[in-house]
């Protein structure tokens, strides 16, 4: 059987799209998509709430509710684990994996403005706690995030992923990657499987493919994708008074209606 990891393979990367909700997992499952991942930004814009104020209990509901509507395996956005310490951490992953998910991502951030990255060592006893409590068949995605809060470091990036292969991560992830030297230069000093987040400016992915990524996802780009075309449907009916958006919403009703029948 295949296993979610398995799916990981150097050279030939996953595409790990970021449904909001039960609907959109399914309309990515139907076009295509071998596994799907939740986004913590994109749900919590389905709240009307900003990235990092989704409680634990709302992000495991979410989760269950998406990996219930599909039939391909389904990794969490789990942020920090929601905890500073290890053991909370591993409490999370617990939780996780009674939802039926497949995997999720532990961050390295701390939600804090005056401090946003958690220090190196406890940073991996983190990781390490997660790997511990996720068992045989959880994979665990570490993420190092110094370049979504400007601290582009990449040495300091690639320490952090490699302290956190060395204890158990299954997947690496830096988000904020942006050039093909900064992917390969990853890719090369890790032995695991590496995610990178859909970017402006990241290379397409058959060039990340021969750079040997194993995995490519879009963190809320597609929620926001479709929030940009309401705000543009809605502009259009206030300032013109007219309906061009209409055309458009029944193609797109047709795929969805196919995909939730």
């Amino acid at each position: 059987m295949t296993t979610f990891l398995d799916l990981h393979v150097p050279g030939d990367p996953l595409l790990l799209p970021n449904p909001w909700d039960a609907g959109s997992a399914r309309v990515l499952e139907t076009l295509g998509f071998r596994a799907l991942a939740t986004t913590s930004s994109g749900f919590a814009a389905t709240l009307g709430r900003s990235d990092g104020t989704v409680t634990r209990d709302e992000a495991l509901a979410h989760a269950a509710a998406v990996v219930a509507a599909v039939g391909v395996p389904v990794s969490a956005d789990l942020e920090n684990g929601f905890a500073d310490d290890p053991e909370g951490v591993a409490e999370t992953v617990r939780l996780a994996r009674a939802t039926g998910l497949a995997g999720c991502s532990v961050e390295d951030a701390t939600g804090r403005d005056d401090a946003p990255i958690v220090d190196a060592a406890l940073a991996t006893e983190r990781v390490a706690a997660a790997v511990e409590a996720a068992g045989p068949d959880f994979v665990i995605t570490a993420r190092a995030e110094n370049f979504l809060h400007d601290r582009r470091d990449l040495d300091d990036t690639i320490a952090r992923l490699q302290s956190f292969a060395e204890v158990g991560a299954h997947v690496l992830y830096a988000p904020g990657l942006s050039t093909a030297d900064e992917v390969r230069a990853v890719v090369s000093s890790v032995d695991r499987p590496v995610n990178v987040l859909a970017w402006p400016g990241l290379p397409p992915v058959p060039e990340l493919a021969e750079l040997g990524v194993a995995r490519v996802s879009v963190g809320g780009a597609f929620l926001f994708a479709a929030l940009g075309a309401l705000v543009d449907a809605g502009r259009e009916l206030l300032d013109r008074g007219t309906y061009e958006f209409a055309a458009t919403s029944r193609v797109a009703r047709s795929t969805i209606n196919a995909a939730l029948a």
